[in-house]
């Protein structure tokens, strides 16, 4: 994703869902951003623009030992 793009979407993430969320640039990734709370990895944020239409598409893995 470009930058502009990261950008609007961090803002979006904090507004929406938690003012400490940061969506960064992947190192070898054009097409996705990751998430994180702090320095925790929370998920990958992909872009989707198939048909011409542009949309987002969080996601989050939860691992059971994480629910303890």
């Amino acid at each position: 994703m470009k930058p502009d793009e990261i950008k609007k979407l961090d803002a979006y993430m904090k507004r929406t869902l938690n003012p400490n969320l940061v969506v960064k640039a992947r190192p070898r990734k054009n097409d996705s951003g990751e998430v994180y709370l702090g320095e925790e990895f929370l998920g990958v944020i992909y872009r989707d623009d198939e048909d011409g239409d542009v949309s987002y598409n969080f996601s989050m893995a939860i691992l059971d030992v994480d629910l303890d």
